[in-house]
């Protein structure tokens, strides 16, 4: 039975049996039978992590410890509002700030993310041209989440992006915090699932 520990690009953790490629946490989030209760973050730092480290090993969901979490690409992390790690991906790290502006450190850019991703217990959403949306953020739309690919959205699911449209015309509802989208305008790349090269438009 698969854990509900999956993050979409909504910010909702779900229980799937794809498995993704980077991995994540929020802290502790579950009990001792490895289940999620009310609580979807207990701090500010939402990193995203790569699922290898020098040869670490851990027990998913283990008692005490945090509550693994897993992203099907760094797009999607980026736009639940998790950030790249300073340990374990240093230079992503580096680079993301760099693209921030001025130099913050992490605990600062924690702080401005929460801010963005969250209202309340509710996501926060906002609304931008699609035309001016950088490659690699995510817009909702029709109920769906879209990765934005050169001139096309890529439709998201928890096994990869499935389907391709060509750019709306007009203002959309964007899931990817403010301060992120500034960073991939500034030229962040995230890791993207090798589907993101597949899908054609009609």
């Amino acid at each position: 039975m698969a854990l509900q520990n999956r993050v979409t690009p909504f910010g909702d953790i779900i229980a799937t049996p794809e498995r993704g490629l980077m991995m994540g946490n929020r802290g502790i989030l579950h009990d001792g039978n490895r289940r999620l209760g009310r609580r979807r973050w207990t701090h500010k730092a939402w990193i995203c992590c790569v699922t290898d480290f020098r040869g670490r090993k851990r027990q998913v969901m283990a008692p005490g410890r945090y509550t693994e979490l897993f992203f099907l690409d760094e797009a999607v992390a980026l736009a639940a509002g998790h950030r790249p790690c300073f340990e374990c991906r240093r230079e992503a790290a580096e680079a993301y700030a760099a693209c921030w502006g001025g130099s913050p450190r992490a605990g600062e850019m924690d702080r401005a993310l929460h801010a963005e991703r969250l209202d309340g217990r509710c996501r926060r959403t906002h609304f931008r041209q699609s035309a001016d949306l950088p490659d690699g953020a995510f817009a909702s739309r029709d109920g769906f989440a879209w990765l934005v690919r050169g001139p096309l959205l890529l439709r998201y699911s928890p096994a990869g992006y499935d389907a391709a449209i060509r750019r709306p015309a007009g203002a959309v509802e964007v899931l990817t915090p403010p301060a992120t989208l500034r960073a991939l305008r500034a030229g962040y790349a995230p890791l993207l699932h090798p589907s993101a090269e597949a899908p054609s438009a009609p």
